[in-house]
């Protein structure tokens, strides 16, 4: 089963929504949770904010933050999360936003990426990663990290849970 499936399942069991914000995944997150069969029980939707005003008009991201430090910040990967989930009435959101290359951006190395969730009761996370490889290869493991970070968020360990559920029949 994989991340994305794991996810969904999850966010079902628990009767809870997802919304994703996406930058430089450009949509890859939500064509990840929508490749899965079903995904509509707990996926509503994503905003792919590639450019940054969206990021300040859409997802509502402070915009002296997005001027004084650029679109690549863990606040910014943060107000994006919270944002999608605000403006698509979830109960998650998360978000990705970096530098897939092939140059720098705003002072940021290729391979600079945040990664961040908002959920319920006030939950925030941000992940930073250092990502090596192309741009495909930048962006694939953000989608992964992305989704493991919600994974890890919603207590899933599917895997582990079924074989305790299962084992010693």
């Amino acid at each position: 089963m994989t991340v994305a499936a794991r996810v969904l399942r999850r966010l079902v069991e628990r009767g809870e929504t997802l919304a994703v914000a996406e930058s430089l995944t450009g949509g890859l997150v939500a064509a990840e949770l929508t490749s899965v069969p079903g995904a509509s029980q707990s996926f509503r939707g994503a905003v792919t904010a590639y450019a940054t005003p969206l990021k300040r008009d859409v997802l509502g991201v402070d915009g002296t933050l997005l001027a004084e430090r650029g679109a690549v910040d863990p606040d910014v990967a943060r107000g994006m999360a919270a944002g999608v989930r605000r403006v698509l009435g979830t109960d998650w959101g998360v978000s990705t936003t970096g530098v897939a290359g092939p140059e720098a951006q705003d002072g940021k190395p290729v391979g600079t990426v945040y990664v961040a969730l908002s959920g319920p009761s006030g939950t925030e996370k941000v992940t930073a990663l250092r990502l090596n490889g192309g741009r495909a290869d930048i962006r694939r493991e953000t989608v992964r990290s992305v989704l493991e970070l919600l994974s890890s968020e919603l207590g899933e360990n599917v895997g582990a849970q079924d074989t305790e559920q299962n084992g010693g029949n």
